[in-house]
């Protein structure tokens, strides 16, 4: 849960429209892909799920990464860091879910 992702330009092949493809820099330098899914209020913080991008498509879908926007920047740099309380988590994710399932309607 203390992974923190850092300084993803907005400007650079992201838009949350039209849900491209975001990557970011784990704790360790590496880069990780994402696609973007959803931006989410809750309680006065902002939170964003992401669906990891494996290496080899297999075709599911089981798991999404919900990270806490911790930080922007003037120039429209974020960084994020993991969701350390499960309760947010999940309620973050219900809500999600929840209008995933709106969409697919």
């Amino acid at each position: 849960m203390g992974e923190k992702y850092d300084e993803f330009d907005e400007d650079d092949e992201f838009d949350e429209d039209t849900g491209s493809i975001m990557v970011l820099n784990d704790e360790n330098g590496n880069e990780v892909e994402y696609e973007f899914l959803d931006r989410i209020e809750f309680e006065g913080e902002e939170y964003i799920v992401l669906f990891p991008i494996p290496e080899v498509d297999t075709g599911e879908i089981d798991t999404v990464t919900i990270l806490k926007v911790i930080d922007s920047d003037d120039i429209g740099k974020e960084s994020y860091g993991g969701v350390g309380d499960n309760d947010t988590l999940e309620a973050v994710f219900e809500i999600f879910k929840e209008r995933f399932s709106r969409g697919q309607s």
